[in-house]
């Protein structure tokens, strides 16, 4: 009878017939949803495309290229960080390559449906540039695999999500390589089964001793259950028997509710695991410019700085000869301008300190 319940329930949560390999889910709740991330590679990214003309692809590469900098940085928020929007603008001169693919659904009418979706992959060192020159912070590989301990009770009392209910935990899982890391699931025997009241108790000593046998010593450890507007998730995330993180998340849909755990575990391993990228802080830094003869060079200079995607503001400091002083707001170090000045830029050199750069 539970089988048949929890059955029923991944169906109610998912609201749709997702495939899974059985083969692959007799292996290990650790191994089955494990090198998801690796396989799809944190440099490539899907995104569905109306079309396959330019305007499409172009506004596909910077969707893409903007999911990419959110899995590396592991930060939800990447693309309003400043100047991260103005270099999506520039997503093509960082793709290595892309491919179509479509895919046939069926409407609620019956009728055939297709979907293109484009896959895109970015040059791994230019996005690692990127990243750091836009003062991302850098959510170093190998990443780990936490397990979830997560029990659901629907109205019929609490159980355990096991291996065998993966389909059921797919938007929690599906969430995790969003974010650019996998979670696993425990294997669900019987043993494990009667841990079901120290997952609702919120007992995570319990449950980390339970979770010894799987690795890394990480667990997220969370109870969904309905209430009047629809689902709560009450979530604990547990490193090394130390809980880095707890939260909560209630919503009319039970799989944005689950999700949410992927989320609150991301950012508590970016918190505590990421460093600062290699491009300085953010700061202003005065900057020379020599050269500077015409009022075309004028225009030339700050027109090339205004669509630098590192530099926030522009004040002129003083004006001497053909040398003009500017105090240039950066989002991250003087090395992160450097990176991303690009070959079409109308000056050269960047010597001494304050930094001197000659007119082209």
């Amino acid at each position: 009878m539970r089988r048949t319940s929890a059955i029923a329930l991944a169906a109610a949560l998912l609201l749709a017939t997702l495939t899974l390999s059985t083969a692959a889910l007799a292996q290990s709740g650790l191994r089955t949803e494990g090198d998801a991330v690796s396989a799809r590679g944190l440099y490539q990214a899907e995104v569905p495309v109306n079309g396959q003309g330019e305007e499409e692809r172009q506004g596909g590469f910077a969707r893409a290229l903007g999911s990419v900098l959110a899995k590396l940085s592991g930060d939800r928020s990447a693309m309003s960080r400043p100047g991260v929007g103005a270099e999506l603008r520039n997503a093509r001169d960082y793709v290595e390559g892309y491919d179509y693919r479509q895919d046939q659904g069926t409407s609620p009418t019956g009728a055939p449906t297709f979907r293109t979706t484009l896959v895109v992959r970015f040059d791994e060192d230019q996005v690692n540039g990127l990243a750091g020159a836009l003062g991302l912070p850098v959510w170093p590989q190998p990443r780990p695999k936490p397990v979830v301990w997560l029990a659901i009770n629907d109205g019929s009392g609490p159980r355990l999500m096991g291996l065998q209910h993966a389909n059921a935990a797919r938007p929690l899982l599906n969430r995790a390589i969003e974010r650019g890391y996998s979670l696993g699931l425990p294997a669900g025997g019987a043993a494990e089964q009667a841990l079901v009241g120290a997952i609702w108790r919120q007992d995570t000593a319990a449950v980390a001793r339970a979770s010894a046998r799987y690795s890394p010593p990480m667990q997220l450890v969370g109870k969904l259950y309905r209430n009047k507007g629809g689902w709560t998730a009450d979530w604990g995330f547990v490193d090394a028997g130390k809980v880095l993180a707890k939260w909560s998340v209630s919503d009319a849909d039970a799989r944005r509710a689950m999700a949410s755990g992927a989320d609150g575990t991301a950012d508590a391993l970016v918190k505590r695991y990421g460093k600062r990228g290699s491009a300085g802080p953010a700061g202003t830094y005065r900057v020379l410019f020599t050269g500077i003869r015409t009022t075309d060079d004028y225009l030339r200079l700050t027109g090339h700085l205004q669509k630098m995607a590192v530099v926030r503001r522009i004040t002129p400091v003083r004006a001497s000869g053909d040398t003009l002083e500017l105090d240039l707001e950066f989002v991250s170090g003087l090395a992160g301008f450097r990176r991303t000045m690009g070959d079409e830029a109308p000056f050269t050199g960047g010597e001494g300190e304050p930094p001197v750069y000659q007119m082209r």
